[in-house]
Order: C-alpha cells, then structure tokens, then sequence
C-alpha cells in the first residue's frame, strides 16, 4: 500500500512539473477517458439487457461509426448552421436589449427598485413555456423559435450586466464628472470597460441556456436543425444517428463555451 502511495505521490510531483497547457491537455484526455469508459459500460448494459437491446445502437461503437458517416455528408452540416443562425440571431437579440436594460437597471435605483420583482418573475419562467405565444405570434416556425431562444439568453445578460454596473467604484463617476464627462463618455469610457467581464460572464450563460432550450424548441414545425434531427431519428428508430447527434451537440456546445472562455480574458481587464 505504502509502495502505490509513493508511486502516486511520485507521478502527481512529476505531473506538477508539465508546463500548465500540457497539464490541461492531460487532464482533458483523462476526463475525456473516463467518460468514454462509462459510455461503453453503458452500451454493454443495454445491450446484455433483453428488455433494452433494442437500443445497443446508442454504444459508442456504432454512435461514432454513423458520426464519421455524417461527417462526410451535407446533412450534417446543413442541421449545424440552421442551429448555429437560430442561436446567434437570438444571442444578438438577447444582448441587444440585455445590455442596455441592465445598465438602466443597475445604474438606476428607481428602476431597479420597481423592475426587481417583475423580472425576477419573468426570470423563472421557462423559455420552452412560452412556445403557445410563440406559435401564435409569429408567422414563421424561425421567428417563434428565435423569439424563444431571446427569451431564454435576455435574463443572465440583464443579471449579469446590472451586477456588474452596481460593483462599479462610485468615486470612478465622480472622477469622470469632474473632468467633465457627460452621459456618451461615462457610458464609453467607464461603465461598458468596467463590466466587460460581467456582461461576458452573462452572455456565457446565456449561451449555455439557449442551447439546451435549442433542442426542444426545434421539435416545432421546422425541417432542420439538431432538435429536429434529434427528433426524425428517433421516429426512424435510427438510435445510432440518435446518439451521434448527441454527441454533435454536446461538442458544439463545448466549443461555444470555450469562445465565450475566451471573450471574458481577452476583452475583460479584470481578468489577469
């Protein structure tokens, strides 16, 4: 016992030692492993289970044997943007009334004191419960889904923006009023520089929302997009395309979080 102590002591020094990017790309493929790992004892289970092995397409084997398949298609691709257009219009959307509503709220206490309560409200409402509405109001299955992906990014960019607005140095605004900076200049040269990192930090959030709402609300009357796919593959019993898809989407959202990672240390001086 003494012997593999030592020896795991001796490996985490020697780990320590790796320049800090190598240690990451470790860490990843070790994580990575283990949930490969689980994956397959999953397929394994279902498949020696007579009650599921209906679903043995759903085991890493074959889930990734129809990715590489999809990979080389059209199809794949095309379900991507339509995805990629949707979330990125609703971001936009999102950001462009989060931003400026949070400022309002966070620099104003009158309108915080009075828009507390309601938006706290609207807040916890589900996005995916405004589909009725949605379906309703809209023309298009495009613009329904859009408007519910704005309504599931607007609220952590307008938390996160008002939060940062409020940790803003009160001494900074009394500076810039000295020198003579009306309402444009304090805007650019103090509030939007000092919440850099809170309106990144909300618009991460946002994003990690819209893209699990994504997926349900593509199961509306649309032809195209993950939750579609997701969805025809289930009604073709085609479990194998099921689970690639799967793996597409969780990708996909891994990558959009990563830029969103690196948004918040490029643009934000308050991170080192």
């Amino acid at each position: 016992m003494s012997v593999a102590l030592d020896s795991l002591s001796q490996l985490s020094a020697g780990f320590k030692k790796l320049p800090a990017w190598l240690q990451g790309v470790v860490n990843a493929f070790i994580g990575m492993g283990i949930l490969l790992f689980l994956w397959w004892i999953g397929g394994i289970l279902i498949e020696s289970n007579p009650d599921t092995e209906a679903f043995a397409a759903f085991a890493p084997g074959p889930a990734l044997s129809a990715l590489w398949g999809l990979i080389g298609s059209s199809y794949l691709w095309d379900t991507i943007y339509s995805s990629l257009y949707r979330i990125l219009i609703g971001l936009f959307w999102g950001i462009v009334i989060g931003v400026p509503v949070g400022i309002l709220v966070g620099y104003f206490l009158p309108v915080r004191q009075v828009a507390n309560m309601p938006f706290q409200f609207l807040r916890m409402i589900s996005p995916l419960a405004w589909m009725p509405i949605a379906v309703l109001a809209f023309e298009t299955w495009d613009a329904a889904i859009i408007f519910l992906l704005v309504m599931a990014t607007v609220w952590p960019i307008v938390f996160g923006t008002a939060h940062g607005v409020q940790r803003i140095d009160p001494n900074w605004f009394r500076v810039a009023r000295n020198l003579g900076a009306d309402g444009y200049q304090m805007l650019r040269r103090v509030i939007l520089p000092a919440i850099a990192q809170d309106v990144f930090a909300g618009i991460r959030l946002a994003v990690g929302v819209a893209w699990v709402v994504l997926v349900p609300a593509e199961y509306l009357g649309v032809t195209s997009g993950l939750g579609y796919a997701i969805n025809d593959a289930r009604d073709t019993l085609d479990y194998d395309t099921l689970a690639a898809m799967v793996v597409v989407i969780g990708a996909i959202g891994f990558l959009l979080d990563f830029i969103a990672v690196k948004l918040i240390k490029r643009y934000s001086w308050h991170v080192e």
